[in-house]
């Protein structure tokens, strides 16, 4: 998407802090954190939200999830826990309309 800020991100038009990157997934922190650990996980390919991926395409979720896996043990929060949020469109408060899931953690969360 020509105006989408990650993809922005993903073609390196924009900075971000990176923590991992595949073939198929990006991840880096969040410029504004509401835990101590917070990094935001995308596929590279743009889909607005999980409702536009295809069936047939599924798979980019294993691989968000293995990402999510390594990033919480490179970040420390694998024995102590952390949350993972995916929003889904405007009553979920998604800001960006590219799929993204975010990694907090870092600290006691509140339910």
């Amino acid at each position: 998407m020509e105006n989408c800020i990650f993809c922005k991100i993903v073609k390196g038009e924009l900075p971000a802090q990176k923590v991992y990157e595949s073939e198929k997934v990006l991840a880096f922190k969040d410029i504004n954190p509401k835990a101590p650990v917070h990094i935001l996980v995308i596929p590279k390919k743009h889909y607005d939200s999980i409702i536009d991926i295809n069936d047939d395409e599924m798979d980019i979720i294993s691989h968000i999830h293995v990402a999510i896996n390594k990033i919480a043990k490179d970040m420390g929060v694998d024995k102590t826990g952390f949350r993972i949020v995916n929003n889904c469109g405007e009553d979920a408060c998604q800001e960006v309309k590219h799929v993204h899931y975010h990694i907090l953690g870092g600290k006691k969360l509140r339910a």
